[in-house]
Order: C-alpha cells, then sequence, then structure tokens
C-alpha cells in the first residue's frame, strides 16, 4: 500500500488516508453564519475522498473575524447548519475538523477580492485587538493592548467555541496559532512587546496559547484529537524561529496536543518567505525529528508523487493540501489511480471509477 493511503488513528480517530484539506477561508458569510456555500464547498471534498476535512478559521468572537464575511462559532444560533455540514462530511466517509481563531490586529477587512484593506471606520469596522498596540502594517488602525482581564475572557471565548463544536459534531479541533493571528501576535517578539507575563521571555509569549489549550482541555474529551497549527517561522530578524517552534512542540506534546499543522510567516508584512514547492515541509520534519509529535506538512504542495514522497521520507505524518483542493475538489480520487490504489467511491459516481 502507499503512504498516502494508509490509515492514521490519532486517538479515538482513524483518518481512511493522510490527505486533509487544509482550512481556507471562503469569506462568504453574513453575521458569522455557515450557509449553503460550505455544505457544498466541504461536502464536495468529502465526497472527493479527502480523509479530514479542516473547516476554516472560524471566529471565536465577532471581533475576531478577518472579515465580515469571515464563519463564526460565537453564538449557539451558529450551530445549526455547521451540524448539517458536519453529519454530511461524516456520511460521505470523512472526518470533519474545525479551526478555530481570533484574527487579533488583523481583523476589520475587506473581502479580499473586493481589496482586502483595513476597514477603519463605517457599518463593517470594528476596533482590532493586540497583545501590544502595533499595526501590522503603517496604513493600518493601531490595536487595543488587551488587558489581563480582557484576555481572561478570550481564552473562555475558545473554551465556549469547542463547547459549541462538540454540539455541531466535530471530532477534531485546531487552534490557529498562526499567520500572523492573535495567538501568533502573542508568540511572536515582533509583535508582542508586552513587559508583563504575557510578554518578553520564550515562557511569558507563550502562556496566552497554554492557557487557551488547559480552558479547551477541560471541556474537550482526552481522547479526541487535538492539533495546532503554528508559524514554523517569522522569516525575519528577530522573530520566531524554527528552534522556538521545536521547543513549544515539546512543550505542546507533553500537554497531550496530537498534530503540529506546520505553517509558517504572517506576523509582519516585511517577511522574506522563500517560496517553493514543499518550501514548508523542512519545518514539519525538523517538528516530527526532535520533538517526536504528528506533524502535517502544508504550503505548495500539488502532485501526488510529491505527497507521498514527504511521506516515504517520514517528514510528515499526513498532507495539508489548500490550492490544490480548490483546483481539484477529488484530489483523493484521482490520486488513488495515479497510485493504483483501489479505494471506496461514492455510490452514486462508481460507473465514472474505470
Amino acid at each position: 500500500m502507499s503512504q498516502l493511503f494508509s490509515p492514521l488513528t490519532i486517538k479515538n480517530i482513524t483518518l481512511k488516508n493522510r490527505i486533509v484539506v487544509s482550512p481556507m477561508c471562503q469569506y462568504s458569510c453574513k453575521d458569522g453564519f455557515a450557509n449553503d456555500w460550505h455544505l457544498v464547498h466541504l461536502g464536495s471534498r468529502a465526497v472527493g475522498g479527502a480523509a479530514l476535512i479542516i473547516q476554516e478559521a472560524s471566529a471565536v468572537s465577532a471581533d475576531g473575524r478577518i472579515t465580515y464575511g469571515d464563519l463564526g462559532i460565537w453564538k449557539d444560533e451558529h450551530i445549526e447548519k455547521l451540524k448539517t455540514i458536519v453529519d454530511f462530511i461524516h456520511s460521505n466517509g470523512a472526518v470533519a475538523g474545525i479551526q478555530l481563531a481570533h484574527a487579533g490586529r488583523k481583523a476589520s477587512c475587506e473581502i479580499p477580492w473586493l481589496g482586502g484593506k483595513q476597514i477603519k471606520s463605517g457599518e463593517n469596522y470594528w476596533q482590532t485587538v493586540a497583545p501590544s498596540p502595533l499595526p501590522f502594517t503603517e496604513d493600518d488602525m493601531i490595536p487595543h493592548e488587551l488587558s489581563k482581564n480582557e484576555i481572561v475572557a478570550l481564552v473562555n471565548d475558545f473554551k465556549l467555541a469547542v463547547v459549541r463544536a462538540i454540539k455541531a459534531g466535530y471530532k477534531i479541533i485546531e487552534i490557529h496559532a498562526a499567520h500572523g493571528y492573535l495567538i501568533n501576535e502573542f508568540l511572536s517578539p515582533l509583535s508582542n512587546h508586552r513587559t508583563d507575563e504575557y510578554g518578553g521571555s520564550f515562557e511569558n509569549r507563550i502562556k496566552f496559547l497554554i492557557e487557551i489549550i488547559e480552558a479547551i482541555q477541560t471541556v474537550w474529551p482526552s481522547t479526541a484529537p487535538l492539533f495546532v497549527r503554528i508559524s514554523a517561522s517569522d522569516w525575519a530578524e528577530g522573530g520566531w524561529t524554527i528552534d522556538d517552534s521545536v521547543k513549544l512542540s515539546s512543550i505542546l506534546k507533553i500537554m497531550g496536543i496530537d498534530l503540529i499543522d506546520a505553517s509558517s510567516g504572517g506576523c509582519v508584512p516585511y517577511a522574506k518567505i522563500l517560496a517553493a514547492p514543499g518550501y514548508q515541509v523542512p519545518f514539519a520534519a525538523a517538528i516530527k525529528k526532535q520533538t517526536g509529535i504528528l506533524t502535517g506538512a502544508v504550503g505548495i504542495i500539488t502532485s501526488t508523487q510529491q505527497a507521498e514522497e514527504i511521506l516515504n521520507q517520514q517528514q510528515a505524518d499526513i498532507i495539508i493540501m489548500a490550492r490544490e483542493h480548490l483546483r481539484d475538489p477529488y484530489f483523493a480520487l484521482h490520486a488513488a489511480k495515479e497510485l493504483a490504489e483501489d479505494i471506496a467511491w461514492p455510490d452514486q459516481y462508481a460507473r465514472a471509477k474505470r
């Protein structure tokens, strides 16, 4: 059997293969509510054979959205449609996961295809927050520096989001601590200039993430998988490094985190990212090798052979694909044919299998 189509058991979940749909924002909501776009978008990837579908960054509070079109899970009313989507994913043999997020200083933005600039006034504006009053770009608004009481409230927002995720039926939670959003802003010394117990040393800068995990673990079953997506490097001098990521991953493994989704960048606009096919795979490989925790590889992974090679070289345990799944919702079905793997197709599509 190929590595790409070998099953993987993580706590109480068995993935039928190693192909994962990366969380990708669709910017297609009103007031955080999922709709039929999300049902078709996520559901078609389940029909297409991926083992795990991780729902896009879902805001734990209204002001945690990147844009006014983001998905949300900050109120109970969001649950009903999410459960419909989750049930469809599970009925088609895939596992439904959700990424929980807060955009921090990168919030209150316009929809990308309408320009994506930060909105500073009007109906779709809200005040951004961050560990320190440092804007992402010089043109952005100055974020409000979070007080300790506000940090405590945000930790509770993540906890309550998990309670709702359980009611909706998700089987995997991923905490979004990457791409320059709020948790990442606490981690990086480039965006965190605090002088209290949440800033300064490595131990202080990871405190917010640690507290979120501890709060989540009071409600999320210990038998269910818990992932963390990190930016393994800021790609900028004086910033977060792969050594920091290895150190953090070691701590998270001891805490019971099951997998590190190893992305990178996004914390500062001047990062010098050397993007190329598989450019982030070495981060996943280093974390896996040095800590023993499961890792997911992501970043310009576009072909079956590339994915198979990453697994064969034991650089990662799962392949998390974003844009290629936008281009081809049925990537897994096509990959199985390339690798001569006889996998089950949906009954409705079986006549097209050969």
